[in-house]
């Protein structure tokens, strides 16, 4: 039997979320004391309609979840994340989930 798609049944939100903490952290590059894991210590703020990261852009309607507390409690309640005070730590369940959207909310120059 192949493996699930979306094993811990996030929602497109919680999805889109996790992409961008996933590229958050992969940007950071911040190791945690959990092996695997990675600290995410500051979150990107939107410019009009998008923001950056690293040299990829992001549309604002994309990130609604950065800043929506019932995304993080349930990011948190499915083991990919977990919020300390100052810092959010991705867990290696979180950074090596495959939410299939890198590529259709991190949009790369072509030059």
């Amino acid at each position: 039997m192949p493996p699930k798609k979306n094993p811990l049944n996030l929602n497109p939100l919680q999805l889109r979320t996790l992409t961008l903490l996933q590229e958050i952290a992969r940007l950071e590059n911040t190791p945690a004391e959990d092996e695997g894991a990675f600290v995410i210590t500051q979150l990107p703020h939107a410019h009009g309609n998008h923001f950056h990261l690293g040299h990829a852009v992001v549309s604002a309607k994309d990130a609604t979840g950065l800043q929506n507390d019932a995304v993080w409690t349930i990011l948190e309640r499915k083991g990919v994340l977990t919020r300390e005070p100052g810092r959010a730590v991705l867990t290696a369940v979180g950074v090596a989930y495959d939410t299939g959207l890198r590529d259709v909310i991190l949009h790369h120059s072509d030059h």
